[in-house]
């Protein structure tokens, strides 16, 4: 029989067997001078990665308390933060005081949930929309996750460069051409017959990623059963290999070449789930033309949204527990709305006129609240997401990049990813 430190080390080896990035360390939370009181602040650390809108937040926090200071932690992507997530929960110590985990990881995290304290609280019920609280819930009915954002995706777009292509540039124009996936690769067919120079969407694996938001059971049965060699999956697969040489960047999302593209009018479009916004906005400082529209193919679609846990080694639970509850707060979430588009997972900010009422000057003065909050009305599916499933997703990018980058033509790679998968056991 295995014990649970057996299943943690499992996991944690079957995580890093599919990683190949450097560990990034995160700081653990300790004491600080408080110039205030002569004494010493206790310092918590916040685990983040991409864009939470938190440091406006933090700001405040640390402006109006004395005893108890944050401090972020923070990584370019979630592959980053994964890894030092595992290393350290099989070491048992090192981890910050709060650690952020993504969403499609959560179910992993939920296997084992001893390794992090229980935040359930009367104080926090009825805060989030019911989807949100399902998954950051243990099967024992611990709530080990606090959710921050979700992520009803649209297609933000380059009006600038559709307009040198001959395409509508209008917002309600665009959305009506964005029906159907068959829809957005015959309009990219026709953009880049214009513009040969500019490739349609930023990256395979992140348009393989969209398109799998509205698979039911992409990697994974109902009761976590792996199952990969679905028709389903195939016809994301067929889709996204299909139209890449012609249509994609053909490099990795995340990647320092998918970064520079943002600069250099390496593509016209992309799906855009809200927090994607400020990944954008960042990238593309100084860039004019950006443009959110609000359809999204196929229907509705929800990319990503995140949780903070307080993982139960550190020094400070109690105290990483009031600035994990005070961070994803209503108040606070429609702050973090405001600074980087994370649309909130709360049910009182999603009628607040912060939300509802914003716009993007970035994105061409777009009603980014009113968009958003229609993209999530038209999500109708919620991928079952297993505990092996960031794992086979990564596997699945992996695949796709291969193919991107001329390894391997899409059935050595479709065969390559069914074996990767087995390995994970």
């Amino acid at each position: 029989m295995h014990t649970r430190n057996t299943r943690r080390a499992r996991l944690v080896t079957g995580a890093l067997t599919a990683l190949t990035l450097t560990m990034t360390a995160a700081a653990c939370g300790g004491d600080s001078d408080d110039p205030e009181t002569g004494g010493e602040a206790t310092t918590i650390s916040v685990a983040t990665f991409n864009e939470f809108g938190y440091e406006g937040l933090i700001d405040e926090w640390n402006s109006t308390h004395d005893d108890v200071k944050i401090e972020q932690v923070k990584v370019g992507t979630w592959d980053d933060a994964k890894a030092n997530l595992y290393t350290k929960l099989a070491a048992g110590s090192g981890l910050s005081d709060i650690e952020a985990i993504e969403g499609d990881a959560i179910a992993a995290v939920l296997a084992e949930s001893d390794a992090f304290s229980d935040l359930t609280d009367p104080a926090v019920e009825g805060r989030w929309l019911d989807f949100v609280v399902e998954r950051g819930t243990s099967s024992d009915g611990q709530l080990i996750g606090y959710g921050t954002d979700v992520g009803p995706e649209g297609i933000c777009y380059r009006s600038d460069l559709f307009k040198k292509a001959g395409l509508p540039t209008d917002r309600d124009e665009v959305a009506a051409l964005l029906g159907t996936w068959d829809d957005y690769f015959a309009l990219g067919e026709e953009f880049v017959d214009a513009e040969p120079d500019v490739a349609w969407y930023d990256s395979s694996g992140g348009l393989a990623q969209a398109m799998l938001n509205q698979v039911e059971n992409p990697f994974e049965s109902d009761d976590d059963v792996i199952e990969t060699d679905n028709a389903e999956l195939k016809a994301v697969w067929d889709a996204v290999t299909g139209n890449a040489e012609k249509l994609s960047t053909r490099t990795g999302q995340w990647s320092d070449d998918w970064t520079a593209s943002f600069q250099n009018d390496g593509f016209a479009t992309m799906a855009c789930p809200g927090w994607m916004l400020g990944v954008i906005e960042g990238n593309a400082e100084g860039i004019e033309g950006w443009d959110i529209a609000d359809a999204f193919p196929g229907g509705g679609g929800n990319w990503g949204g995140s949780y903070l846990t307080v993982p139960a080694q550190g020094d400070n639970v109690e105290e990483a527990k009031e600035v994990a509850e005070w961070l994803t707060a209503p108040e606070q979430q429609t702050k973090a709305f405001a600074a980087k588009g994370t649309f909130p997972s709360q049910v009182e900010a999603l009628s607040s006129p912060d939300v509802t009422d914003a716009v993007n000057a970035f994105f061409n003065d777009a009603p980014v609240g009113q968009i958003l909050a229609n993209r999530a009305e038209a999500v109708t599916v919620q991928p079952h997401k297993g505990p092996k499933y960031s794992d086979i997703l990564q596997a699945f990018q992996a695949a796709t990049l291969r193919v991107d980058d001329g390894s391997q033509d899409a059935d050595e790679s479709w065969e390559q990813f069914q074996a990767d998968v087995e390995a994970l056991g």
